[in-house]
């Protein structure tokens, strides 16, 4: 893959990125300092490590049902921001939200801890530009389809690419976000929101339980387990998504149906549609696909607070099926 080219380190440039910094509303410029792949590091590591701890604290008395509620209620809302709102919304322009809504959605994706949400949108926008091919910021494929290429593939598309110093321009990838000063702003507000999300479980626990004991293991399953859960489940469509699945519709990789991750990415795992119609709202289009994002974009419909939906058309999802191509040569 061809990396973004880099100004070389003379005197004159060493100011460029604080004005970088300002102008995309980042963390960094387009190239990843020493402290980011540390916190990166860190944010990825100690979750998951909770994770390996989550069967015998779990088995030792340490899960109530405050911690479940918690968990399930800050998954729901950062599992749905990243994929109504980084997804659907920001990065394919799939409805158009009214400013609150705009504003919720932006919150919710960045309590995901994913990065934010300019950055978050310029990577994926890659990623469908040159998607399992040169370019690809994480396909699976990228060492080739030998079993050793592919598994050594598979574990770049599902983490190992954060770690990549490059980093998608985002001015090339993302220009709308950065003329949008409400979503510059909420992207520049992403320290407070990473803290938020990892604090507030732990402050709102103390206070429901009013103990510390209670304050602890909700940090611990509604922050630490929740966080890494739902990392492992977004990356799981980068890498499982693109390696297995079902693909009942024509698109130009090799993304698939994975259905037991519908419900834990909230209808993302859908993919092979996905990458057939990226604007499409909805992505479990065929019976029996549950898709709770797209059930969110209806009622946002319904209250009246999106609009110009991009719903499924028949026709459109017709002669984008695998088999419609045997249809017409058959109906010739």
């Amino acid at each position: 893959m061809t990396p973004p080219a880099v100004a070389a380190p003379d005197a004159p440039t060493r100011t460029a990125p604080a004005v970088e910094d300002v102008d995309t509303g980042t963390l960094g410029g387009e190239q990843k300092k020493t402290w980011e792949q540390v916190a990166l590091a860190l944010f990825i590591g100690i979750p998951f490590l909770a994770v390996l701890a989550a069967v015998p604290i779990a088995w030792g008395g340490f899960l109530g049902w405050h911690d479940v509620v918690l968990a399930v209620v800050f998954y729901t809302i950062a599992g749905h921001g990243i994929s109504i709102g980084f997804h659907r919304l920001f990065t394919h322009k799939s409805f158009k939200p009214n400013r609150p809504l705009k504003y919720a959605l932006a919150i919710a994706g960045s309590l995901a801890i994913e990065g934010p949400v300019v950055r978050w949108v310029a990577d994926h926008r890659k990623h469908h530009k040159f998607s399992d091919r040169e370019g690809d910021p994480h396909s699976p494929w990228r060492y080739g389809d030998t079993l050793g290429a592919l598994s050594k593939g598979f574990i770049y598309a599902h983490v190992g690419w954060l770690f990549d110093t490059e980093q998608t321009p985002q001015r090339q990838y993302a220009p709308d976000l950065l003329r949008d000063k409400d979503i510059v702003k909420v992207s520049r507000l992403f320290p407070l929101l990473v803290a938020t999300s990892v604090l507030l479980p732990a402050i709102i626990g103390g206070l429901w339980s009013w103990s510390i004991e209670g304050a602890l293991t909700a940090f611990f399953w509604a922050s630490l387990v929740r966080i890494a859960l739902l990392h492992h489940v977004t990356w799981s469509i980068n890498s499982i998504c693109h390696t297995i699945g079902d693909r009942p519709f024509k698109s130009r990789d090799k993304s698939g149906n994975v259905w037991w991750l519908a419900i834990l990415s909230q209808g993302e795992s859908w993919h092979n549609l996905h990458h057939s119609d990226p604007t499409c709202a909805r992505h479990g289009v065929l019976k029996g696909q549950l898709d709770t994002s797209a059930r969110c974009i209806w009622f946002f419909e319904k209250m009246g607070w999106a609009s110009d939906i991009r719903w499924p058309v028949k026709e459109r999802l017709e002669a984008r099926r695998v088999d419609a191509s045997a249809r017409t040569l058959k109906a010739a």
